[in-house]
């Protein structure tokens, strides 16, 4: 994991938006791990540091500012004293780690104002495309505790007090434990034996208000009863359905019988007859109605031929009249046509010709109209009209009379198939029996259906039962195994506390042996004094360190200078980290204090190089003053410096790049 950028707008002394290059690659090929921020006391240094922890775990980052305050709180005070409440406060912080065998960048957003809604703030997560799913934004703190776990962070981000107190107390502090804790899998095991008390007094709880359970044998015995009598039941509702059966056939062949012998017909004489009566009156109706027409002008349709000669002969003259009388008005017209040419200045042969072509035209149109022979009927426009009425209502007296004989013949064909059925009706002795057999037929079949109805649900309910009787017995058996089980994990539990007890302690042992090599390693390779230190011991309970000379005699801790005991608590968070297997950046504010020179040397030139691959020093002048820096700088050790400008009078930080205080 490598620290990319960080971002700050309006958080703490930084005021608008200022971004800081954590990257330690100085090129595609050359890489250098110390990032060098330095400032003054009071200046940002520490803030810095807890903008990286609040990116990474939000509410749940132990920073340094924040005590006993809430996390709305806590947010309020980071806001920049010099902004609005509607300014946003922000925190961006990109970091690269290998995620299936390839490099993937991540950008933890944070941002929230003064006061923020509900207390908290907006967490944002971007990857390499500038998106991301919000799955990964509900599953943050998840995903985060698999990269840089909450409780051994400190091992990686740390200060110059943490390490003061480590090297002052004889036990280490809180969080330091909290992180070796963490570091050799302890918590999984105190949790595992948590865990396995809550559920055995659960189980224990469950034993005890249990029910008592039933004899599994009566249970069975019952079930069984319920599915012989079930048995019982179906044979006699197949029985009964065969019953049903043949009486259903007896009951078709009785009213066969009754239809076949005329006793449905006997039965339904009355309404035979009144519906006999019903169709004569309709018929004489029907009768009369076609007297009717027969009295007016049906018979005329007689001749028919007559009519339409007729009608024909009397279109015939109308049209003669009417171009006789167009004649006699185009030669009035025509003559005065005459009489105004005299009038005009035209010649006799022109006029001649006119008057030529107008006879001629006369002639022509009379002669294509002319009759063939001579008027006879002589009849006028009111007599035509007349006529045509007289003919119409003669085509719809025809078409009502071929509807009422369509009518009367059906009407006769219902009498005689009436008159039919009577003739078969069976007489009155011979119907009383009909009915009576069939009666007594269709009572058979209604008490078969009804016994049939009763066994059938007899049948139902006895499945219902069983169906109970055996989720009973199911029942039965999961809650006894149920009860074996708790009762096998009480009994149990004290075997699973006792392995799980002898496993915490070889786990210890076996981590805290390897921490120990490595905290000498450390501390020797710092102290750069073979002589001083054999052998360190770590306490497994406590996790105190305890020194040992080359003839193996305990070499207190008051025996060291408050430098040698500073080196010994620096080289005691190298090792975990070193134990810990993780790859991650390590980050330090203000690692030198009470240092004389030499021993500030050794850090200087074998610490800081080698903590990690990457390490972010936030250091004062007189901690990594000028000759330290010199020396960082010729090594090589240096990606980038940055300067952390404070102004009293502003109260306000500017992070100057590529300046340190020399």
């Amino acid at each position: 994991m490598i620290f990319l950028e960080l971002v700050l707008q309006n958080f703490g002394p930084y005021s608008g938006k200022q971004v800081i290059n954590l990257n330690p690659k100085i090129d595609e090929e050359n890489s250098h791990p110390i990032i060098l921020l330095g400032g003054m006391n009071g200046g940002g240094k520490t803030t810095l540091m807890d903008a990286i922890r609040l990116a990474l775990y939000g509410q749940r980052a132990q920073c340094s500012t924040r005590g006993n305050l809430s996390y709305s709180d806590f947010l309020n005070q980071c806001v920049n004293s010099k902004i609005d409440s509607t300014t946003d406060t922000r925190i961006e912080l990109l970091f690269e780690h290998i995620e299936n065998d390839k490099p993937i960048k991540y950008r933890v957003v944070r941002s929230w104002t003064k006061n923020p809604k509900e207390g908290k703030d907006t967490l944002g997560i971007l990857g390499d495309s500038d998106t991301w799913p919000d799955a990964l934004v509900n599953i943050w703190d998840e995903y985060i505790e698999n990269l840089l776990p909450l409780g051994i962070s400190n091992l990686f981000l740390f200060d110059g007090e943490q390490v003061k107190e480590l090297a002052e107390q004889e036990t280490p502090p809180p969080v330091v434990v909290d992180a070796i804790r963490g570091l050799l899998g302890l918590e999984l095991a105190d949790r595992l034996a948590v865990d396995l008390d809550i559920l055995v007094n659960r189980k224990l709880k469950e034993i005890g208000t249990s029910k008592d359970l039933a004899n599994i044998e009566e249970i069975e015995t019952k079930l069984t009863q319920q599915q012989e009598d079930y048995q019982t039941t179906t044979e006699a509702l197949e029985t009964l359905k065969n019953q049903l059966e043949k009486l259903e056939t007896q009951q078709c062949e009785a009213f066969d019988k009754f239809i076949y012998d005329g006793g449905k017909i006997a039965a339904e004489r009355n309404q035979l007859e009144l519906k006999n009566k019903e169709i004569t009156t309709e018929v004489e109706q029907v009768r009369q109605s076609m007297s009717e027409l027969a009295a007016d002008v049906l018979p005329l349709a007689l001749i028919p031929n007559l009519l339409t000669q007729v009608q024909t002969q009397g279109e015939k003259e109308f049209r003669h009249q009417q171009i006789q009388i167009s004649k006699d008005v185009l030669t009035e017209r025509d003559q005065r046509l005459l009489t105004w040419l005299t009038q005009v200045d035209i010649t006799p042969t022109e006029l001649e010709k006119i008057q030529s072509f107008l006879i001629q035209d006369i002639d022509t149109l009379y002669a294509k109209s002319r009759p063939m022979e001579a008027p006879w009927l002589l009849a006028d426009d009111e007599a035509l009209s007349q006529l045509d009425n007289f003919i119409y209502h003669l085509q719809n007296s025809k078409i009502s009379a071929k509807d009422k004989l369509t009518i009367l013949k059906n009407k006769e064909e219902e009498i005689h198939s009436l008159e039919r059925q009577m003739q078969t009706a069976a007489e009155p002795e011979d119907y009383t029996k009909l009915r009576q057999a069939l009666e007594a037929a269709q009572n058979q079949v209604v008490e078969a259906k009804a016994n049939y109805e009763t066994i059938r649900r007899r049948l139902a309910e006895l499945e219902t039962i069983i169906a109970k009787t055996k989720k009973e017995l199911s029942e039965y058996t999961v809650e006894n195994i149920k009860h074996k089980n708790n009762e096998h994990i009480v009994t149990s539990a004290a075997k699973v506390q006792n392995t799980l007890k002898i496993f915490r302690e070889k786990l210890t042992l076996r981590k805290l042996n390897k921490l120990e090599e490595e905290v000498k390693n450390c501390f020797l390779y710092l102290l750069h004094k073979s002589d001083l230190v054999h052998r360190i011991a770590i306490d497994t309970k406590t996790f105190s360190l305890s020194l040992y000379d080359f003839n193996g005699k305990p070499v207190p801790k008051h025996r060291l200078s408050a430098g040698e005991k500073q080196l010994l608590a620096i080289a005691f968070l190298w090792g975990l980290a070193k134990v810990s297997g993780h790859r991650l950046p390590v980050a330090i504010d203000t690692p030198l204090g009470r240092l004389d020179s030499s021993h500030r040397s050794n850090l200087v030139e074998r610490y800081f190089p080698s903590a990690s691959h990457q390490v972010i020093l936030l250091s004062t002048d007189t901690e990594i003053g000028r000759q330290e820096v010199e020396t960082l700088r010729e090594n090589e050790a240096i990606a980038r410096e940055y300067l952390l400008k404070y102004d009293s009078a502003t109260r306000q930080t500017t992070v100057v790049e590529n300046q340190y205080f020399w």
